[in-house]
């Protein structure tokens, strides 16, 4: 069983709903400042967070009757975005930590699949050796001849070859298995050797709207090559004292990312994951994460439950495994609230 699934399989299940408790706010372990702030507009055209975090969709007006949502700030309202007429050019984003078990894979198959529910055209890549998103999908990679190891190694290969369809409407999935772990090895000698994934998934950019890639729980080569290829970067972030920790070294090694090799690169928000709203800990956590990040936090927060490994087990998204239950409800927030931010189209 992989890192992340056997860590989600100690949760609890929690079926209420989140809402913010008391607690004081914790300092910031290890923090180097306050993070780079997004631009006015992405590389794609689309609209972008104005200076205070947020599009002009996001206004006052809009929050749940000034109710406190589990971040301690008014939750605003997320509409259901309109349908498109088109598809395409995609903005990659990339799910990274260089911790392990923070829920990157769970959120790159389900925030995947809620887009996916809202029209989008939607390509996960899996770019974790262990695979855990390939068989969250229900993909073996194992089996498979072709996988983003090929497509980054071998001469003569196309993405559109490594390409596999999942069950869910509108998700394709590029899948990956232990061959991905000696990439990172074979590509040191490589010239450019930071752009190649950027370069493999240009072909596929004008098809997809959205393309979402779940790195591997480091700061390595792979990780570089995926931050490089991405528009912007989720930063999924248990709700956990240590977790905090690295996360000024992860926006510092974006930092470095945007000034050397791919200046368009920003963070689309920090998402807290495994939230359990009856510990003060939980609380405290996030009300810490909140004061330092402000608006860069999701208003959307992923609670602890059981459900997540389930689907994981079942080999499909929350969003069809169980799609009443609050974890779905959760996933699909967020995908309205990415798509409110400028974060998606």
């Amino acid at each position: 069983m992989n890192e992340e699934s056997h860590e989600t399989m100690q949760s609890e299940h929690l079926d209420r709903p989140d809402t913010a408790g008391d607690g004081g706010a914790t300092s910031w372990p290890g923090a180097g400042g306050a993070p780079r702030r997004p631009g006015a507009e992405s590389s794609n055209g689309s609209a972008r967070r104005s200076d205070d975090g947020l599009t002009d969709g996001l206004s006052d007006g809009l929050t749940n009757g000034g109710e406190l949502g589990p971040t301690g700030r008014p939750e605003p309202h997320f509409p259901e975005p309109p349908p498109l007429t088109s598809h395409g050019p995609a903005r990659v984003i990339a799910m990274c930590n260089q911790k392990g078990g923070v829920g990157k894979t769970t959120t790159a198959i389900n925030l995947g699949a809620a887009l996916a529910e809202l029209g989008r055209k939607v390509l996960v890549i899996d770019f974790d050796p262990q695979g855990a998103l390939s068989v969250g999908l229900g993909v073996n990679a194992q089996e498979l001849d072709l996988t983003i190891y090929n497509l980054l190694i071998e001469r003569g290969h196309e993405i559109h070859e490594v390409i596999v369809p999942t069950r869910t409407p509108n998700l394709d999935v590029v899948p990956a298995n232990i061959d991905l772990s000696a990439a990172e090895v074979q590509l040191v000698g490589e010239v450019a050797r930071e752009q190649i994934l950027a370069r493999a998934l240009r072909p596929a950019l004008d098809e997809y709207d959205v393309i979402l890639i779940d790195c591997q729980p480091s700061l390595g080569l792979l990780t570089v090559n995926a931050l490089t290829a991405s528009h912007g970067v989720i930063i999924p972030l248990e709700c956990e004292f240590f977790a905090m920790r690295g996360v000024a070294l992860l926006i510092d090694t974006i930092d470095k990312i945007t000034d050397r090799l791919n200046p368009r690169l920003q963070v689309d928000g920090i998402l807290a994951t495994m939230y359990d709203s009856r510990t003060l800990h939980s609380r405290e956590v996030v009300r810490s994460v909140v004061d330092h990040f402000g608006d860069q936090v999701f208003h959307t927060v992923i609670s602890r439950t059981v459900k997540f490994p389930d689907a994981t087990l079942a080999a499909e998204p929350i969003t069809t495994y169980s799609s009443d239950h609050s974890g779905a409800g959760a996933y699909r927030q967020l995908a309205r609230e990415l798509i409110a931010r400028g974060g998606a189209a």
